[in-house]
């Protein structure tokens, strides 16, 4: 046992992020990994760092007293917690279950007192940055429990987390990590007609990306999503896709109705979303937006300035 008091770490998810970080907890932690995925190549690539393959949910639940979920909606967290022989069925008193995923708040703060009900504590922990930040083990993470829970898992998280903020009670984490992606992709429309209203009016894309990282409209999504990848066109699959980001916003705007607030931003990025998706790009990189939004027709332009009229 070491000095978190944990003995075995589980972890189930493996995908772009889930496979990095599940590396860096058997690189450093000191602890045996026990993984599971539906795709057996990360799991072959892992044994190279002493991953063990799980056999399935129960194994997983029977076996480690803190598990790692890294999964791609809050939708599957609550199946891989509710479904027969699933986590809520194995859970026991003292173990700990981490949600890395982004998942909806209503939705893991009913999971947690389900956990709790059989003594067991479930920890929101989304993570932020790039599957590069996840593989060089420079996430920003955003949890959400109370201060002995955090105090926990704070070793761990730290084996593939430099920046690690404790944000509240249960579900805190996952507003805050939800508010962020809604911010990041206001900014990413933003970005996107200022790209296109700028070609059209005859200034190139990267000097105008570039002058405005000058100035008052500098930011992380201008420098990152905006130079590289809106002005080079670069949207790879395998990347933070537009059904990805489309599902976190959807979390966003069900926060915003349950708080009364009119979040007419976030809706427009919500048609833009859907319009990328109807168009194809669904599996692009969630930037791919400036390409639909880019291509939009100067019958539009002059309907809406005849409405502002």
């Amino acid at each position: 046992m070491t000095a978190t008091g944990f003995t075995r770490i589980g972890f189930i998810g493996l995908g772009v992020m889930g496979e990095p970080i599940c590396r860096n907890l058997a690189r450093k932690s000191g602890l045996p990994v026990k993984a599971l995925d539906t795709d057996p190549a990360p799991l072959a690539r892992l044994g190279a760092d002493g991953v063990q393959a799980g056999a399935d949910i129960a194994d997983i639940a029977r076996t480690c007293d803190i598990v790692f979920l890294s999964l791609p909606s809050g939708e599957v967290v609550e199946q891989v917690a509710r479904q027969p022989g699933g986590l809520l069925a194995g859970a026991r008193a003292g173990q700990v279950i981490v949600d890395l995923s982004t998942s909806d708040v209503a939705m893991t703060r009913a999971l947690a007192a389900d956990f709790a009900a059989a003594g067991a504590l479930l920890i929101d922990a989304p993570v932020a940055r790039t599957r590069a930040a996840a593989e060089a083990g420079t996430l920003s993470v955003m949890v959400g429990a109370d201060a002995a829970g955090f105090e926990q898992v704070r070793p761990l998280i730290a084996t593939f987390a430099t920046e690690i903020s404790l944000c509240g009670p249960v579900g805190c984490g996952q507003v805050v990590k939800i508010l962020n992606n809604m911010v990041l992709f206001e900014t990413v429309v933003a970005l996107s007609e200022a790209r296109a209203i700028g070609e059209r009016a005859g200034v190139d894309a990267a000097l105008l990306f570039e002058t405005l990282a000058k100035g008052s409209a500098d930011s992380f999504a201008l420098r990152n999503h905006g130079l590289k990848a809106i002005v080079p066109g670069d949207f790879p699959e395998r990347a933070f896709s537009v059904r990805y980001a489309h599902k976190d916003l959807r979390y966003a705007l069900a926060l915003a109705r349950q708080t009364g607030v009119d979040a007419r931003g976030a809706r427009v990025v919500d048609a833009w979303f859907g319009q990328a998706v109807d168009q194809g790009e669904g599996e692009r990189y969630h930037p791919v937006i400036s390409r639909v939004i880019g291509a939009t027709g100067d019958a539009a332009g002059t309907d809406d300035s005849s409405a502002a009229r």
